[in-house]
């Protein structure tokens, strides 16, 4: 299953370039990142090579981090390509609580990194409607 490191940051000067350095500085590569915040406080969403190795080095740097599983789909980069992938689990009841895509190099496909509240019943859905899942190993080599 593949997993992001969800880390709680304080809203001031520096304290991404201190998250980023320390990830820099163990060789961990940042795939990918989403930021949200509010009222001084945020949360960064990272997709990361090694997400227990970076798991552990932001812990031992004093941040909030923490593994969520997350599902990770190949779709189409095109118009309707996450309608696609929306409209398949959403005629299911299956909610996508959090989401983050971003297109691969080849320009053909994307990833859409989901948090969803039954990833294996997502899983089962996606697959049934024809998308390829990314096995952990798949979405950090990318």
């Amino acid at each position: 299953m593949a997993h992001q490191v969800n880390v709680f940051l304080a809203d001031r000067p520096g304290r991404l370039e201190r998250l980023t350095g320390a990830l820099a500085d163990k060789g961990i590569n940042i795939r990918a990142i989403t930021i949200a915040g509010s009222e001084g406080y945020g949360v960064a969403k990272l997709l990361v090579d090694r997400p227990e190795d970076a798991h552990s080095v932001l812990h031992e740097e004093g941040f909030s981090a923490h593994l969520k599983e997350v599902l990770a789909v190949l779709m189409e980069d095109r118009p309707g390509g996450l309608h696609a992938v929306c409209a398949a689990l959403g005629e299911k009841g299956i909610n996508i609580e959090d989401a983050y895509g971003f297109v691969v190099k080849d320009r053909e496909t994307a990833v859409l990194v989901m948090e969803v509240e039954k990833i294996p019943e997502a899983e089962d859905v996606l697959r049934g409607a024809g998308f390829h899942i990314l096995e952990d190993h798949e979405l950090y080599g990318l």
